[in-house]
């Protein structure tokens, strides 16, 4: 059965649906290939993640078993790979370690509650076919944010990759000073081998791009940590190992939503929802045009939303779209979502394989691998193209990454989101008000603007707005009324050319309604010419309509002109010298006749004979 054939709201409630058709064996066969190839890669980056978050490296694992199935089962994207990411991992960090000790019982049981609360948002968004609210968190905000966090990701590795002591839970500035005093004390085999994973993720990258280098890292440092104890022993090179994680499936959990609670991890909750999805949609878009696929952005948030909230219960942290994953998922080849479902079941057997192995990974190699981790964030290109773009895209930028260095990321994001609306509204509030006056050397006398070759009607200001007119923009309208008034106290009828309005609300109707009135008690009027319907409705439903007057609505110029002429002071336009309008010739005095035989013209100037 086509997937047109369905109502919409069983597409929304099975997504399935609507790619069925897709699947076949040799989909499959692809699918399970890119599935075990994302599960494989997945292994050294959830743990690294966890560790990011301050979280059991288990439970970096676990957040790459059940959401990435939920999220491809109930969201629209065909190559989208949900789980753990860096920047989900550093917010879960700064906004719980204020309430407890990274890596306790008390601080899981915050970030469980945080991502059912998380996942509630997202599914809510969604059901409100509340999609487009992403659009609103600019690309600029998206790059401050990434950069700062990928600073404090490799500062708060300082300590793992030197082999020093720093104290948790600093913000920048007391990390960077601790680790200056720090660094004579610095631990050589620790360091060697952080360089191992270091170097060998850049060279397996740069030379063999098909073999996973964060793979060919995590080996390269935990090789030369085995070396390293193997030849002068644990006791002298002292290399912190991460330790054993259960051989187990996740374990059920039950988040705590105490009131309590709710109050403190709701700012947390808002800030990591609005990031979340943007980096779930942003990168399912980004892949849906190179696969030319549409992506729907309230399934999305449906599909996150879920993920998040089965996630809760299964141990499992916030989850959302990967980039690496997603681009690694495309790129191995994956068809449908089932790459991205077998990807989660596979990544199941494999931890219950490897558990045991984790115990030897070096506190160094993951730091290392997060080094790399952190170096990718940084888009040099978009920061370089940011930068030399207009005040307010640098303003954003700069705000959203001072903000996330130096303050919780949480509010950067909000400041930077802040900040953006701030600044669009300030653009729109001023929407262009220019004079327009019919110019006689076009064609049918078409509007052209002011200049001093063409002169304005004595009785009537033309003007054009372009922009919608609400609220934030009646100071400016009325201020630009309130000039013209002053400056041409002679032009008591005022006419604006209003394709460019499509909207105005009820503040900017009042604005419009007022004006009208008071030109019409000054013996002039307002007038209204090329009304869109959309402006005409709002108009109508803000009452505005009947305090311009019906009559005084036009939508074609040469019916407004010749309407407007009509009320115009004739004595006015009988010494009118300037004659911008056609109907205007009436008052022009008619040329003298020529004589008909051809003779001079009493006081013309006699002709002389050319030599």
């Amino acid at each position: 059965m086509p997937a047109n054939t369905y109502p919409q709201w069983m597409l929304r409630l099975f997504p399935v649906l609507s790619w069925k058709e897709r699947v076949t064996p040799a989909t499959i066969r692809a699918d399970l290939l890119s599935g075990l190839t994302v599960a494989i890669v997945v292994i050294p980056q959830a743990v690294a993640f966890a560790s990011i978050a301050g979280m059991p490296p288990q439970y970096g694992l676990y957040a790459g078993m059940i959401p990435p199935i939920i999220a491809a089962f109930f969201g629209s994207s065909w190559h989208l790979m949900s789980g753990p990411t860096t920047a989900a991992s550093i917010v879960l960090l700064t906004s719980l370690s204020a309430f407890a000790q990274p890596l306790t019982p008390e601080y899981v049981t915050l970030a469980l509650t945080l991502t059912f609360m998380v996942g509630v948002i997202e599914l809510t968004l969604g059901l409100a076919r509340m999609g487009t609210i992403v659009n609103f968190i600019s690309h600029s905000v998206v790059v401050g944010f990434t950069t700062g966090a990928a600073i404090l990701i490799a500062s708060k590795q300082l300590k793992n990759f030197f082999g020093v002591p720093i104290p948790r839970g600093g913000h920048l500035i007391d990390t960077l000073t601790h680790f200056w005093h720090q660094l004579p004390n610095t631990n050589g085999y620790v360091l060697a081998c952080a360089l191992a994973t270091l170097f060998g993720g850049l060279l397996c990258k740069r030379f063999l791009p098909r073999f996973p280098h964060l793979i060919a890292a995590l080996l390269g440092g935990s090789l030369t940590s085995l070396a390293l104890n193997f030849l002068y022993g644990p006791d002298v090179t002292h290399i912190p190992m991460v330790g054993a994680i259960p051989q187990t499936l996740p374990p059920f959990t039950v988040p705590h939503l105490s009131l309590d609670t709710i109050k403190q991890l709701a700012p947390a909750a808002v800030a990591m929802t609005l990031f979340a999805l943007t980096e779930a949609v942003s990168i399912g878009r980004a892949i849906g045009i190179r696969s030319g696929q549409m992506i729907d952005g309230n399934q999305e948030f449906i599909g996150q939303g879920l993920s998040n909230i089965a996630g809760s219960f299964f141990s499992a942290y916030v989850a959302t779209g990967s980039f690496n994953r997603t681009s690694l998922n495309y790129q191995a080849g994956a068809k449908t979502p089932m790459s991205a479902m077998f990807a989660g079941f596979m990544e199941i057997f494999i931890v219950l394989a490897i558990a045991p192995l984790v115990a030897y990974l070096p506190n160094a190699a993951m730091a290392g691998i997060l080094f790399i981790v952190a170096w990718g964030l940084i888009d040099i290109p978009a920061i370089r193209h940011i930068l030399r773009s207009n005040n307010s895209e640098r303003s954003i930028f700069i705000l959203t990454f001072l903000g996330a260095l130096f303050l919780d990321l949480e509010f950067a994001i909000l400041a930077g989101i802040l900040l953006s609306l701030i600044l669009y509204l300030m653009r729109v509030s001023r929407p262009r008000i220019v004079t327009r006056v019919p110019d006689p050397a076009l064609p049918k006398r078409k509007f052209s603007e002011r200049s001093d070759r063409i002169p304005e009607c004595p009785q009537l200001h033309i003007l054009r707005i372009d922009g919608s007119l609400f609220f934030g923009s009646v100071t400016y309208l009325r201020e630009e009324f309130a000039r013209i008034a002053k400056e041409h106290p002679e032009q008591k009828h005022l006419a604006i050319v209003a394709q460019g309005i499509s909207f105005v609300d009820l503040a900017a109707a009042d604005v419009i309604a007022a004006e009208a009135e008071k030109r019409q008690a000054d013996g002039g009027g307002l007038y209204l010419i090329n009304v869109k319907k959309g402006l005409w409705e709002s108009l109508e439903e803000t009452g505005a309509l009947d305090r311009i007057d019906y009559r005084h609505i036009f939508q074609g110029k040469s019916a407004a002109i010749r309407a407007i002429y009509q009320k115009l002071d004739k004595s006015i336009c009988q010494t009118c010298t300037a004659r911008i309008f056609t109907e205007c010739k009436e008052f022009e005095k008619p040329l003298p006749a020529r004589d008909p035989s051809g003779l001079q013209e009493a006081g013309d100037a006699p002709q002389t004979a050319s030599p």
